[in-house]
């Protein structure tokens, strides 16, 4: 249960290397606005590089504001496209796409106030806007075929914003009704022709190269909610075929491509927690259908996106231990040869629209780090150059050290972010962040608004990444299955206790907070030992037997719990953090979202009830409307306020 806004997994530094960046007017840097990147399209000619980007809130979130902005290359000079949407903020530009010969640019927009999208289209020097086609639903996702037709993911007839992190739609009639499905569309003469069935939900897609139809990973029923049973389809002129099945319940699919000679599929497939936060090996099944074959099985390293390089090349964004890394496979029979591009201790933002072969491979990413705001970058693989400075005046007043342990005979990772100027020399009071997932990872990205505030108001903070964690490759991925919170916490644990080893840190003072798994994380830590003095719980999980009924997104449970909890009752209870309930002496806030389909609020309830019923401190928001990811920017700064005051209240 992450809250991944944009499939963005980029990583760190090396064992103990100390990153560090002070700029002028650091202090204030929590009160800046970050301009942040959403979608990037570099043009075939790689002259032009599209984006969506906008400022975020000053308390986080997604960008209110977003615009639709071409950048002419290398120089970087910027020409941002009017569009028709006059005052109204929530007009948004998305998914935009390069024709194959470079002269259009073709965007969905989204209409205010409702689940409908409009795709436009443009001329490469921002000329020419003209609406293609208007449609009663989401549209996400356009891709160009190589002969010019444009082909999207359409939900007609939506309920809500398509994925789980969304705010759900009212539960009202008859639960039997066929719920609303995306589905690939050609848009053809200002109309959409359907190109997949109508009880197929498609999550991702690609073209086949001579334009006779696409494949995709797909399941039937509730989109939402069966991404963990989806398969591999194959969709023509004569229907849709399965092309590959994954064996068991411990592998989900995600980001399918078809190689450039159009025989072979690629895509990741692992143990993964959520849609849109990807990690596993690389398999490649035929075209045509048959037995899939992974390519990195050795691998120690998580994929997390694929995007064609040039002469038939395989590029793979990877996660390896605290590096980032852009890599290359050799595409030979069986195992594959992996090479790497680049690596470094930073997060790199790329997609499959990132790269174009002008002058042997060139590429366009969004650069981060936990210490430098995210910038646009281009040039020749592993050769960028900086394309913005958006966010010069902005730095962060603190270090990023890379941390690594033992727990169980296993070798575990984390990061420790210190205040590079603390008030005081006494030792600091240490808060750790737990990430959501289970299959996630903290990785060095720009930290969040509320990171920066607790960084310059004193706190140190640890960022762990235990057994189930990305970056380590598949074993370790799968490590927590049937055991979640126990392997996890006793990593987090060690990992406090080598921090406590190599920095100034009051175990007297420790704090807990995370957010989805990491929510749950939370709940489970305070059930099993006294050691944190505060703890903030957003968007838990309190009793895994009643949240198996509650949730929208059932089918995620049985890969990591290994049965539903109707056949295996002990494997869920044994984990609940309802069950040791009164243990708990960690005074501990809640929140969460009214409409939350991951984590519904009845979880966190259940937990506050409990506590305020046991008389420990505790204090509960449910903020309206809001699903798992906030998106109201005065909900979110409520949140950031009651979570520093917490923190400031039993750690200070």
């Amino acid at each position: 249960m992450t809250t991944a806004l944009w499939r963005r997994i980029g990583v760190p530094a090396i064992g103990g290397l100390v990153v560090a960046l002070g700029l002028p007017g650091c202090a204030d840097a929590a009160e800046q606005a970050v301009h942040v990147f959403l979608n990037l399209a570099l043009s075939p000619d790689a002259a032009t590089l599209a984006t969506v980007e906008g400022d975020m809130p000053i308390s986080g979130g997604r960008p209110v504001i977003r615009d639709l902005v071409l950048r002419h290359l290398p120089s970087g000079d910027a020409t941002r496209i009017d569009l028709p949407c006059g005052a109204v903020a929530q007009c948004w530009p998305d998914s935009p796409a390069w024709s194959p010969d470079g002269k259009h640019l073709s965007f969905a927009l989204r209409k205010p106030g409702s689940h409908a999208r409009s795709v436009y289209q443009l001329n490469a020097d921002g000329s020419g806007l003209t609406e293609l086609v208007s449609f009663g639903g989401t549209i996400i996702d356009l891709q160009y075929s190589r002969d010019g037709r444009l082909a999207v993911l359409a939900t007609e007839s939506a309920k809500k914003e398509v994925g789980a992190v969304e705010a759900g739609a009212p539960v009202t009639g008859d639960a039997d009704d066929a719920p609303p499905e995306q589905r690939i569309a050609i848009l053809d003469h200002g109309a959409l022709t359907w190109s997949s069935p109508a009880d197929l939900f498609v999550y991702e897609y690609d073209w086949l190269p001579d334009g006779s139809g696409f494949v995709g990973t797909a399941a039937t029923g509730d989109g939402d909610n069966n991404w963990w049973v989806a398969k591999l389809y194959g969709f023509n002129s004569a229907g849709a075929r399965v092309l590959y099945a994954p064996p068991d319940r411990q592998h989900q699919i995600a980001a399918p491509l078809v190689s450039s000679d159009g025989n072979s599929v690629y895509f990741i497939s692992g143990l993964m927690s959520d849609f849109g936060s990807t990690g596993g090996d690389i398999y490649r099944v035929p075209a045509g259908g048959g037995v899939a074959t992974d390519l990195t099985p050795s691998m120690a390293a998580s994929a997390t996106e694929l995007a064609l390089g040039c002469s038939g090349m395989i590029l793979a964004e990877t996660l390896h231990g605290d590096r980032a890394e852009l890599v290359a496979l050799d595409g030979g029979s069986g195992s594959a040869a992996v090479h790497a591009l680049w690596g470094g201790p930073e997060s790199i933002g790329v997609s499959r629209h990132s790269f174009t072969c002008k002058d042997g491979g060139t590429g366009a990413v969004v650069r981060q780090s936990f210490t430098e705001a995210p910038e646009l970058a281009f040039g020749q693989i592993g050769q960028w150059r900086a394309v913005t400075h958006a966010n010069a005046a902005i730095g962060v007043n603190s270090t990023a050290q890379s941390v690594s342990w033992k727990s169980d005979g296993a070798d575990a990772q984390g990061w420790l972010l210190l205040p590079k100027s603390p008030a005081k020399a006494d030792p600091l009071p240490m808060i750790t962040l737990v990430h959501g997932g289970p299959s996630a990872a903290a990785t060095p990205r720009y930290p969040s608004p509320l990171v920066r505030k607790l960084l310059d108001q004193g706190y140190a903070l640890f960022l762990p990444n235990p057994r189930g964690s990305f970056g380590q490759g598949t074993a370790f991925q799968a490590a927590n299955y049937r055991d979640l919170g126990y392997g996890d916490l006793k990593d987090i644990l060690a990992g406090i206790d080598a921090v406590e080893k190599q920095a100034p840190i009051d175990d007297k003072r420790l704090g807990i907070m995370g957010h989805s798994y990491g929510g749950f994380m939370t709940m489970w830590t305070v059930t099993q030992n006294n050691r944190f003095k505060a703890a903030v719980a957003s968007a838990g999980i309190a009793d895994w037997q009643s949240y198996y009924g509650e949730n929208g997104i059932d089918q995620w449970m049985i890969p990591f719990f290994g049965q539903s909890v109707y056949d295996d009752l002990a494997a869920y209870a044994k984990s609940s953090p309802i069950n040791f309930i009164k243990q708990v002496r960690t005074p501990t806030f809640v929140w969460v979202g009214e409409n939350d389909v991951e984590c519904p609020a009845p979880q966190t309830q259940e937990f506050w009830h409990a506590l305020h019923a046991l008389n420990v401190p505790t204090s509960m928001m449910i903020y309206p409307n809001e699903g798992h990811a906030m998106v109201d920017p005065e909900h979110i700064a409520d949140a950031e306020r009651r979570t520093l005051a917490w923190f400031d209240k039993y750690l200070k």
